[in-house]
């Protein structure tokens, strides 16, 4: 467990926060024993995504350093829907979607925080929509409403943006968001001296909200931090969109292909993941990587990362079979080591493949795989000796597949060079 006095300045180091509220009384504030803090995640799927992460991992630093985090899951502000510099209003979800949700990222939230390094502070988890249930909106307006004047509110930068918009505008429900987290903060400081709510850069107003709330209760200071938002190299976010989202559920984006996104990251953001996705600091960062070899240091380092991830949201049995996979395709690794649930995961991860009724012989395998355009390009290519069959070179220019080539009765492994692999779905 490190010293408590220096979590900030670890942090920052790290360049971990884009803001933070007071944060010269904040650091005196985390000198105390017993201190909480809260972050929340509003249900509106069935999964976290990379977005989510630095949260995740901020609340985890916090642990480390021997704080207690509190998790609140959002199971009423998600009816309502969080606006934060949305373009549209969200999609109304079914209560019972939502109560499924509740119970999915609950138990991914577990998973990162209980553990046997934390046996004191181990995470807390609470959900809003216990003290909302009942909470008429009569009692909601006359109780805080009345802190909350219009003029500031429409002057939040993520409503500003929104009513300027003609065809879409904000909805009162929407409107109405920012007062009900402030609520939560509210409740978790009267129930459990919360004084620090973190989150993604995207809730500074958000926070803001309810320090604001608290300051005129109960006229104490409370704080707020937000991390840095997750962009890519170009300024585009990451978290979830229509097409390639990245989900910490393994159902929805499988672990192989989740090493591989953390692999295959652009040079220039691979530094500043290593500072926000991993507990070292940037003085072991240093020791780890100096090779003088600048485009391997690049390698390892994206390698580093995707390890430490896939590990830290799959865990290490999962890390090991994602391993195997990896040297096999881009490696040495030997074919008696891949499994048949590497070989479903790869087609659902969608490798190139195709689906034979019959064996044929190699040459028109490689022109039915598009890894070469002709029959007699194909035949010079494999006495050239750069194919494959599972791993092993083939150098016979017809030659003909049988059943010793299946693995597990259904598939074969065709490559060309180091890069071009091919999976054969044997249907016989």
């Amino acid at each position: 467990m490190r010293n408590k006095t220096n979590i900030l300045d670890f942090l920052n180091k790290k360049n971990f926060f884009s803001k933070i509220f007071n944060q010269f009384e904040l650091n005196n504030y985390l000198k105390n024993k017993n201190v909480f803090l809260y972050c929340g995640f509003d249900p509106t799927e069935n999964s976290l995504h990379i977005g989510h992460l630095l949260p995740i991992i901020c609340l985890k630093h916090f642990q480390n350093f021997g704080y207690t985090p509190i998790i609140l899951i959002g199971g009423a502000t998600s009816i309502v829907g969080d606006p934060s510099f949305k373009i549209y209003e969200r999609k109304k979800q079914s209560l019972d979607l939502l109560r499924f949700n509740q119970i999915c990222l609950e138990k991914q939230l577990l998973f990162f925080f209980n553990n046997q390094e934390c046996l004191n502070n181990k995470v807390i988890i609470l959900n809003n929509y216990s003290w909302f249930k009942n909470f008429s909106i009569l009692s909601f307006l006359r109780k805080i409403g009345i802190y909350f004047s219009v003029n500031y509110m429409i002057h939040k930068e993520s409503v500003k943006k929104r009513l300027i918009k003609e065809k879409t505008g904000m909805s009162f429900t929407e409107f109405s968001y920012s007062l009900l987290q402030a609520y939560d903060f509210l409740k978790l400081y009267e129930k459990y001296g919360v004084k620090l709510q973190i989150g993604g850069s995207d809730q500074w107003g958000n926070i803001l909200s309810g320090i604001r709330l608290i300051k005129k209760l109960y006229k104490d200071d409370v704080f707020g931090a937000t991390n840095s938002l997750l962009v890519k190299s170009n300024g585009e976010k990451f978290g979830k969109t229509e097409t390639d989202t990245i989900w910490l559920d393994a159902k929805k984006t499988s672990p192989f292909k989740f090493y591989q996104f953390w692999v295959n990251i652009s040079d220039e953001d691979i530094d500043n993941f290593l500072q926000w996705f991993t507990f070292i600091d940037e003085k072991k960062i240093n020791i780890l990587f100096h090779d003088n070899n600048f485009i391997k240091n690049i390698i390892n380092k994206k390698i580093f990362l995707a390890e430490f991830l896939t590990k830290l949201v799959h865990g290490k049995d999962v890390l090991i079979s994602v391993k195997r996979i990896i040297f096999f395709l881009f490696g040495n690794g030997s074919i008696t080591n891949i499994k048949e649930e590497d070989c479903i995961q790869l087609l659902k991860d969608g490798i190139p493949s195709i689906i034979c009724n019959s064996f044929l012989d190699l040459p028109h395998i490689l022109v039915k795989t598009l890894l070469v355009n002709s029959l007699n390009k194909a035949r010079n290519m494999i006495i050239s000796g750069a194919i494959k069959i599972n791993g092993i070179v083939q150098t016979q220019k017809d030659y003909n597949f049988s059943k010793s080539d299946l693995l597990f009765n259904k598939y074969t492994f065709i490559s060309k060079g180091k890069k071009n692999y091919f999976l054969i779905y044997w249907k016989i």
